[in-house]
């Protein structure tokens, strides 16, 4: 049989036909949340590196104020914390919430991708054991069977395989990288925060 490209959806079936879908929507989704991080992630880790100098050579609060007029996640939580009216835990509390909010938004869609990278290897199985089974009943079918009669079957398996494997790889090491990136991101903020925090309380006790 030759593996042309109208071969190898032919030999695949539904099964292969919906991977692809699933490979698409997995595709869109990578893409989506790529823009998102480089976008927010990226961007106030940049901002929190210039902070962690500023920080260093005691001058936090020249770049906290400076902080203030941009329009970043950063920005938002000097802001939050600095008009909000209560005690210091409550203050924390409020800063937590914040970061929670923002947190739920990066790890949309996260969870749908980690099901198509955890369903779509049984998924090809699934078209494995039709392909398997399509193939044993054609030589049930014709006893003097040569190998072309049970390729369609075979080819079938393989395929399907194949497909589940070529889906779920890049789903799954897709969703380690934003995992790793929200939690890398989150100790960043935390670090940022107390910063923040332990500038107010100096501010305070002077």
């Amino acid at each position: 049989m030759d593996f042309t490209l109208k071969e190898i959806f032919k030999s695949g079936g539904p099964i292969f036909i919906f991977l692809i879908l699933l490979s698409i929507y997995s595709i869109a989704i990578i893409i989506e949340k790529y823009k998102q991080f480089k976008r927010i992630v990226k961007k106030n880790l940049i901002i929190i590196g210039k902070a962690n100098h500023f920080f260093k050579i005691n001058k936090g609060g020249e770049f906290i104020k400076h902080l203030v007029a941009q329009k970043n996640i950063l920005s938002e939580i000097v802001t939050g914390f600095i008009n909000h009216n209560g005690t210091l835990k409550e203050k924390r509390e409020y800063l937590s919430s914040m970061l929670e909010h923002h947190n739920t938004q990066l790890s949309k869609k996260l969870n749908t991708l980690a099901t198509i990278g955890s369903i779509s290897p049984f998924i090809g199985l699934f078209g494995t054991v039709i392909g398997v089974v399509k193939a044993f009943k054609d030589m049930a079918a014709f006893q003097s069977a040569g190998p072309a009669v049970i390729a369609q079957g075979i080819s079938e398996a393989l395929v399907n395989t194949a497909m589940g494997l070529f889906v779920a790889i890049p789903a799954v090491v897709a969703y380690n990288y934003f995992i790793s990136e929200i939690d890398r991101f989150n100790s960043e903020i935390n670090w940022f925060t107390e910063q923040m925090i332990d500038r107010y309380n100096k501010n305070e006790n002077t």
